[in-house]
């Protein structure tokens, strides 16, 4: 008999019935180090005290209006961000998924307005990830994910993740638009580097093509500026952006130029929950912690302490793991042997990761964890691998 919750999910064998700062208290009362965040979802921890306030706060105010009003809590947090970032505007989702969703539809009706409806292929990478829609799956280009969904939503070319050459061959006169993350998350933590965003920004402005970001698992902070590709000094034209925005509340968003956005007029698109009071009475509280020198400084400085340590554990355990990559506190360790195995060690010693593409555990903690919190991490990362090791060497 199937069960009441749909099985499309492999669950580890944990539930977590309380969550602390940097620290989740599972239901017998074990205390795991959380270095997931609810797969880059908590920003801030468990319970941060100042998103509790404002949840509460609006809680006691209203709920839901609908989209049919003025929303005071949706306007306040797309001002913040409009003035944070590159966008002259912002439309608010509930996911990531529902990013992709209009990036694509903005992507497309932004040609068809200018007089070329031809141009409404996009252009992706091996490895990304753009959601679990009929849009992010025909985006991505996964078999695994594709297959037995067709026919799969037309209109997507793919490409070799990070090979330039072949991006500017194949952008023709149909592509209206070129989509990555400029760190990918599920394919295994893989940056690109500054200098080929810079390249991939020109060849979009010579060949006459919009470029958009998925920063639903990079942004927020996470690499230690508000949105990674500050880094290369260079903005999109159009950016999704979920996941940390909401703290653990369900938020999502699509920043966009008013350029890129000039063809979503009134009745081109709609959510009814999207930018609903809760929701964004909560982004605002994140952009208020998030979005200071001071904090992202302290961002920098942690991950620098962790990679540092991460290297030596590498160091140290060259049969289980191959290296560390990523950027700021969005850090992978390429393991040698199944990343499921070192996962689900984490779990025995009370640490938790999460499993990424290319055999990579991803680490993605609280942006706010402590000094303390990230040599206890270490602790825990070691004994994994000591356990991992020692069952190598019961089978070698």
């Amino acid at each position: 008999m199937i069960p009441s919750v749909l099985p499309t999910y492999n669950r580890a064998p944990l539930s977590f019935v309380k969550g602390e700062g940097s620290w989740l208290i599972e239901a017998d009362g074990r205390r795991f180090l959380d270095l997931g965040a609810g797969i880059a979802v908590n920003a801030l921890g468990h319970a941060h005290p100042a998103l509790v306030a404002a949840l509460t706060d609006q809680a006691h105010r209203v709920w839901h209006v609908s989209n049919l009003y003025h929303i005071p809590e949706q306007e306040a947090l797309a001002d913040r961000l409009v003035e944070a970032t590159f966008a002259d505007t912002v439309f608010f989702t509930n996911s990531g998924t529902e990013a992709c969703e209009l990036a694509v539809k903005m992507a497309r009706k932004y040609w068809y307005d200018k007089g070329q409806p031809e141009k409404t292929d996009i252009i992706a990478f091996e490895g990304s990830f753009h959601g679990r829609s009929s849009a992010g799956i025909a985006a991505a280009g996964s078999e695994k994910m594709v297959k037995g969904f067709g026919p799969i939503l037309p209109g997507f070319k793919h490409l070799p993740w990070g090979d330039l050459a072949a991006l500017e061959a194949a952008i023709d006169e149909t592509t209206g638009a070129v989509l990555l993350e400029p760190v990918q998350g599920e394919g295994g933590i893989r940056p690109i580097a500054d200098a080929d965003l810079k390249a991939i920004r020109a060849l979009c402005d010579e060949k006459g093509c919009l470029l958009v970001l998925d920063e639903v698992q990079c942004g927020m902070g996470r690499t230690g500026r508000l949105f990674a590709h500050e880094w290369a000094g260079i903005t999109p034209d159009i950016m999704m952006v979920a996941k940390g925005i909401g703290g653990g509340f369900p938020l999502g968003a699509v920043l966009a130029t008013e350029e890129a956005a000039s063809g979503m007029t009134a009745g081109t698109h709609g959510s009814t929950y999207g930018g609903n009071p809760l929701g964004c009475a909560v982004g605002c509280a994140v952009m208020e912690q998030i979005n200071t020198p001071a904090f992202l400084h302290g961002v920098n400085r942690k991950a620098g302490m962790l990679r540092q340590k991460l290297e030596g554990l590498v160091a140290a355990h060259p049969d289980v793991f191959e290296e560390v990559r990523g950027l700021g506190l969005m850090l992978g360790l390429k393991c040698k042997v199944p990343n499921g195995d070192v996962v689900a060690a984490g779990y025995d010693n009370l640490v938790i990761t999460v499993p990424g593409g290319d055999n990579v555990i991803r680490l993605l903690p609280p942006l706010n964890l402590s000094e303390d919190e990230i040599a206890e991490a270490l602790t825990r990362l070691e004994a994994a691998a000591e356990t991992v090791a020692a069952k190598l060497g019961e089978t070698a």
